[in-house]
């Protein structure tokens, strides 16, 4: 898969998870995709959340590799 399509599929599975984190007062932005490795940044009520490693890996992270199975890991950047 190219990396466009990548960046696409990474895209869509955000746009998908997107609703679920502003309606607890948050945000999601996509900052880089480097070697299978996804890098977003929390923002909003989501940076400060305490279960935030938690909708990182079971949301994000799983919505993600569902679109793009060749992911291994996403990290918050604060």
């Amino acid at each position: 898969m190219a990396a466009a399509e990548i960046r696409n599929n990474v895209e869509k599975a955000l746009e998908e998870i997107r609703p679920f984190l502003v309606s607890d007062g948050g945000n999601i932005k996509l900052l880089s995709i480097e070697d299978n490795i996804v890098k977003v940044q929390l923002e909003g009520a989501c940076s400060g959340c305490s279960v935030n490693q938690m909708t990182l890996k079971n949301g994000v992270e799983a919505t993600i590799k569902k679109y793009a199975p060749q992911i291994e890991e996403v990290i918050n950047v604060a």
